[in-house]
């Protein structure tokens, strides 16, 4: 599922169409959390479809890692990243922001 299709539309007078802003949840840390220490090949889709067996879920490792370079898929070679142990809590965090 595309996690824009909950954001929502609107239109202006002129009738021009615009997506609504995305909101990201905060994504506290559990005692389940994953971490690695990012190596040569290594990319947040890839990252994603290894844990969560879902390559689109990849901006879920990015918004819990801050400091990693923003916009981008790949990740500083050698740093530890989190990867969040629960990406369906944090879709329906996605979810109840983004439908109001």
């Amino acid at each position: 599922m595309n996690r824009y299709s909950n954001t929502g539309e609107y239109k202006t007078e002129e009738g021009k169409t615009y997506q609504k802003v995305t909101r990201y949840p905060e994504i506290p840390e559990t005692d389940d959390d994953v971490y690695v220490v990012t190596t040569d090949g290594d990319r947040l889709d890839l990252l994603a479809d290894q844990y969560y067996k879902d390559w689109t879920l990849y901006w879920i490792i990015a918004a819990a890692n801050p400091s990693l370079p923003f916009n981008s898929i790949y990740p500083t070679l050698g740093v530890q990243i989190r990867i969040p142990a629960y990406p369906e809590d944090v879709m329906n965090s996605f979810n109840n922001i983004n439908n109001g």
